[in-house]
Formats: structure tokens, sequence, C-alpha cells
């Protein structure tokens, strides 16, 4: 096992890693912005060291600045969270150069599920179904016009580097395809610095499940059932929740198969994530592969009682997973809302600035995973997630019941959050019922 590892990383997924490090007795360092002198990640890891300017790319994105603080401090392995660098084939590879360990999958398996459309190729391959689409990258604007002829429509354009909801187009006309293309096409190039798209068909109001998975190097991987996290806005999760409403034995079954085929054909190991999408007949479609932990991982934790980070971090020392498929249990439910600063009232417009006072929820079932903290002041340079709210209980309703009150005991005073909308939204008959799908936000706003 390493000795001491440097979060590549900020904000409540730092603070997550920071503890599970400690509960495995390894030594931490946090790295910050000049922004994040005050952040919490850097008050409580062993050591702290500055790595550049608050823009991201002068920080957390600097991949020089990161290898370099592993040098000064001597951590012998990082491990870099969601977002910034943590899907970045790059890094790691560079990780692997300098010595250290990089808590996550080979940069190769990051380079081949990083391309959505080579990810597509390699899950027909593997006999993991796939929504009807082109096979890679849409090479000329003719050859996107045959395929939207063959696809039919409504189909969707995507960016084969994307992510996180950028570089997507839904096309319903084949008058809109060219203009829909360029559009998607100069978004991912903004994001991604990379403009290549791929085209498939649009699976009209699906779930949108995920499932998650471990794989040691030893060649076993195992799932850890479903989340869904169908209740989104603008491709933005906003809630999730474990089980799902429309999981069966059979299918959760089936879909666990495909998902640990699909880790298996990448070579892959660590964390990692397969998402599908299920159609209203129960038919399921590889949509992505995340290489990292989830932000949502919470609710998997609860109902498994697996701890994923911890689990990372001895995969990545080269220990084999400690169970197999039959001693995974599915138990009880879990939900999860992301608590944002932000104004839901004003188009969702991020607020940032100090916390003047702060209460969180507790009690039995009740998890708050954050870095915020009363006299707090949250920077107007990153993601305006603040917190995690994540409940456990053993049903949904109970699980339900017990989100609502506590969304109703969480108090942030001094910014705008979005914790009265995740409320209406718990209190909404549709999720109650579980019956919405990935539109229904959607619809619900206009």
């Amino acid at each position: 096992m390493f000795k001491k590892v440097l979060i590549a990383n900020r904000g409540e997924i730092a603070v997550r890693v920071i503890r599970a490090c400690r509960e495995l007795g390894l030594k931490t360092v946090a790295v910050f912005s000049t922004a994040d002198r005050t952040a919490l990640h850097a008050q409580i890891a062993d050591e702290a060291i500055c790595i550049g300017g608050a823009a991201t790319k002068d920080s957390y994105l600097n991949e020089k600045a990161i290898i370099a603080a592993c040098e000064i401090t001597g951590a012998d392995a990082v491990h870099p969270g969601f977002g910034f660098l943590s899907e970045n084939a790059a890094f790691a590879r560079n990780c692997r150069k300098c010595g250290i360990t990089f808590i996550g999958p080979a940069p190769e398996s990051i380079e081949m599920l990083g391309d959505k459309a080579a990810a597509k190729t390699a899950m027909k391959n593997a006999g993991v179904p796939v929504i009807p689409g082109s096979d890679g990258a849409v090479k000329s604007m003719d050859d996107a016009k045959r395929l939207a002829e063959e696809i039919g429509f409504p189909l969707m354009v995507k960016a084969s580097a994307g992510g996180g909801g950028r570089g997507i187009r839904l096309v319903e006309r084949m008058e809109d395809l060219v203009p829909q293309i360029e559009a998607a096409k100069q978004e991912a190039l903004n994001y991604f610095g990379d403009d290549s798209i791929y085209m498939e068909k649009f699976i009209v109001n699906p779930k949108h499940i995920e499932i998650q998975i471990l794989a040691d190097m030893h060649g076993n991987v195992v799932h850890l059932g479903e989340r869904d996290c169908s209740m989104q806005r603008r491709n933005q999760k906003v809630l999730e929740e474990s089980p799902s409403v429309i999981m069966t034995p059979m299918l959760r079954e089936r879909m666990g198969k495909a998902a640990v085929a699909a880790a298996k054909v990448c070579g892959y190991y660590n964390a990692g994530t397969i998402e599908f999408l299920v159609d209203n007949e129960n038919n399921f479609y590889f949509m992505e592969m995340n290489t990292r932990i989830q932000v949502e991982h919470p609710i998997t934790e609860f109902v498994t009682g697996v701890d994923l980070v911890k689990a990372q971090l001895k995969i990545a020392a080269g220990k084999e997973l400690p169970y197999s498929q039959e001693d995974i249990r599915i138990k009880g439910h879990s939900i999860e809302c992301r608590i944002n600063a932000e104004n839901p009232e004003k188009g969702f417009r991020p607020c940032p600035g100090k916390i003047n006072a702060m209460l969180i929820p507790g009690g039995p079932g009740v998890r708050i995973d954050s870095a915020a903290y009363q006299g707090y002041t949250i920077p107007p340079y990153y993601d305006s997630m603040i917190a995690k709210l994540i409940v456990y209980a053993p049903t949904r309703e109970e699980a339900i019941a017990k989100m609502k009150w506590a969304l109703a005991e969480f108090i942030v005073e001094g910014v705008d959050t979005n914790i009265d909308f995740q409320l209406s939204l718990i209190r909404d008959p549709m999720f109650e019922s579980g019956k919405y799908d990935i539109g229904y936000l959607g619809r619900k706003q206009g």
C-alpha cells in the first residue's frame, strides 16, 4: 500500500477521500487554488499546498503543478475525485511515468472509454446492447444525412469526447440536422478541444439507469446494483435514488452482467459506472462508461454497505476484491439530493458568497457530504454544488418521508440554494410514483 495520497480535487469529494484515507491509515495532501485557501479540504488534510490561481487551468487542471506537489510532499499516490483530471488519460499516464499510483483505471482504459464513439464500438463487440446509430465518429455532412435517413427521427447528435451534458443536440427534422451538428461540434470544441461527433437514435422518455462496478487488477469484477438518475435538468442530474422502481431481479441480473462484460472488454480496474437508457419495455442500451467515482456514489454505499472510496484505494494498491457477486446484496432504499448555491427562480443562477449561518439535518440514516461550513465564502469560480444530502431507510416510502423532513431542516443563510426546489421534487406525485423519466423535469418546467 502506498503511504501518502494527494487529492487532486476540491470540495466535498476531496473531504470524502481524506476521510477514507484516514480510516486506512494513509497520510493525505490537499492541493488548493488561491481562491480555496480557506476551503475545508485544505484545512483537514495532513498537508496542504497551493498549486496556482483561481482559474481551474491554473490550479486543479494544472498537471505539472500537481505532479510537482507530489514530488515536494512525497505523495506516492493521487486520487483525482470526479471532474477536473479524473478522466484525463494523459494525466494518469504522467503519474505512471513519475512512479505515482493513479487511483483509478489504467490510462489505456480511460482513453478508450473517453471516446464515446470508440466505447460504443467496444460494447457492441462485447455483446452489450447499444443504441442504434453511427459506427464511430461521423466524418462528413453527407454521411450524417445518409445516417439520419437510416436511423430515423428523432435522433441525437453527441460529442465523441463529451460529458456533463455538453455537445448534445436533439434533432427532430432533416432540415435541422446540419445546424444542430454545427452547434454540437462548436460546443464540443470549446469544452473538450475535440469537435468529432456521433449520432444515435433518440429513445423516447427513457429512464437513465447506471450500474456501479468494482474491478480489481486480478480479473475480478462485481456490480453493486443500480442507481436511477432520471431526474435531470438540461442533461444534469438533480437527484438520484437506489434501487430503481422499475428494477426486477431479472432485469438487474441482465444489466449487471452487461456492465461486468463492459468492464472486462476494456481490461478495466478500479471503480466505474456504466450508464444505460431503459425504455418503457425494459429494453436497455449502453450510453457511456464513467471511469471515476460518481457524485452519487453514497446511495450505492448505503444500499450495499460497501465503501466505494476505500475500495478504490485498496484496488489501486493491488489488492483483490474481498467479495464475489453472490456476496453483494441490495438492501433498503437511498435517495440523494444535490444541494447547490443557486437561485431556481432566476434560471438557476449560481450564487457565490458568504454562508452566514448553516444548520444541517441529522438522525439515523441521514448523511451529509459537504465541504461548506458557517462563515465559509463560496468562490465564484467552480461548480455550485455545496453539499449532498443522502438518506437511507428500509423502504422507498420511508426514504422519501425522511428526505422531506431532512430538506426541511436544512438551513443555509447568506446565499440562495435549491433546497426548496429539491423539496418540491420530493413532494412531486410523479416522483413519489416513480413514473418519471429523463425528460420529465424539462416538460414540467417548459
